[in-house]
């Protein structure tokens, strides 16, 4: 007897689930999602890198399935004639302070069988990337670059074939549970499911207070801001140019990645955002603001981040600080070679009760529904992957 289960939220985790419930499990699935069309949030506006697992703990579940992720999101695009460009990625160390760190990310790299990765001198990396700056760098040159939306939509109608459904502009407005199945109601209708998926993204944390779970974590949203390459510069970097991640912040900083179509993104920098929406400084929500402030881990995360919190910001209202910032990596970009801002994206961050940022999914069941939240980096690459780790794991996707 197939199961009935509803899946909210329209990103690439998602549908990639509701792909394998559906196609794998034989399940007839329902998608809810608030927005017309798929992706149109965390999916649909980042820099659409596929990553090989670099960082990741050797033997974790993360690493895992990265990159099984990669090989399945590879194969995919294959079958499918969706874009899938190896471009590869140089981890750079401009100067010996993070040596030691990039040291140990190319041990991770070997434990973790990224495939080609190589440890390059100054010469060598400028072999690759001949305007970079740098003494150092680790090259993974089977970092890939797709269209994560197209990959979204495509997974979106396999499901409807067979035989689920994508229901857009469909906001859920109700969760009621009732013990061994759930009523979630919409602006539209009421749906019965046996069983129910909540993966919403900035909404995630609303969305968990229907069902009655906890309200940590609490959703925080960051914004992050590219601004685009113009045509002419492009040309100044070949594929992806990343700093040496330093383990005391929470975000990357400011890197260089060649897209599908061939522009070249520069960013993002990370700056709170002032609404769960907010993909700009003029979207301002006061209700989601002062929710933030109130939150018990505010604090403590203010204390530990503030000096970084405003670097942030500044580079975001001032072009010369943000240019300052790239030309650290790519010494001869200027002012006129940034030429607007592209789409910019928000992040859909946990925070814990005592400001800690969470690295990867938070869990709860609560009966019959599961919520995933904080499903960040690198969920995108392996979306495909997770989805097969859920069949194989949970009950939500086994058959009654």
């Amino acid at each position: 007897m197939e199961t009935r289960i509803g899946i909210i939220g329209g990103g690439i985790l998602r549908i990639a689930l509701a792909r394998a419930l559906s196609i794998i499990a034989g399940h007839h699935v329902t998608v809810l999602e608030t927005e017309a069309t798929l992706a149109s949030h965390q999916t649909g506006r980042n820099a659409g890198v596929v990553h090989a697992g670099l960082y990741y703990q050797p033997g974790s579940l993360k690493a895992q399935l990265c990159a099984r992720g990669m090989a399945m999101t590879r194969e995919y695009c294959q079958q499918h004639a969706l874009p899938y460009q190896e471009l590869g990625k140089l981890v750079v160390a401009l100067d010996d302070s993070p040596l030691g760190r990039l040291a140990n990310i190319e041990q991770r790299a070997i434990k973790n069988r990224v495939p080609s990765s190589a440890r390059l001198e100054r010469d060598e990396l400028r072999d690759i990337e001949p305007h970079a700056a740098g003494i150092a760098a680790l090259h993974s040159p089977r970092t890939a670059s797709v269209d994560y939306s197209a990959i979204t939509r495509r997974m979106a109608e396999d499901v409807v074939q067979a035989g689920g459904q994508i229901l857009c502009s469909t906001e859920v407005t109700a969760i009621q549970n009732l013990g061994d199945t759930c009523l979630v109601s919409t602006s539209d209708t009421t749906h019965r499911f046996a069983q129910l998926i909540v993966c919403a993204g900035l909404q995630s944390d609303i969305i968990a207070r229907m069902v009655g779970a906890s309200p940590s974590p609490k959703i925080l949203p960051f914004r992050g801001e590219y601004w685009e390459m113009s045509k002419d510069s492009a040309p100044m970097v070949n594929a992806m140019i990343y700093p040496v991640p330093d383990p005391r912040f929470p975000f990357l900083g400011v890197h260089f990645t060649r897209g599908v179509n061939g522009e070249v993104h520069v960013g993002p920098n990370a700056v709170p955002a002032l609404s769960r929406e907010g993909y700009s400084w003029r979207s301002i929500s006061v209700k989601d603001t002062v929710e933030s402030l109130r939150w018990s881990g505010a604090p403590s995360l203010v204390k530990k981040y503030w000096k970084m919190g405003l670097a942030e910001i500044g580079a975001s209202l001032a072009k010369p600080l943000c240019l300052k910032q790239a030309q650290a990596y790519l010494p001869e970009l200027s002012s006129a070679d940034l030429v607007a801002k592209g789409k910019a994206g928000v992040r859909a961050q946990a925070w814990d009760k005592d400001g800690s940022l969470l690295d990867y999914f938070a869990v709860d069941r609560v009966g019959p529904v599961t919520l995933l939240r904080n499903a960040r980096s690198p969920v995108a690459s392996s979306a495909m992957a997770i989805a097969e780790y859920v069949l194989e794991h949970f009950p939500i996707s086994r058959r009654r």
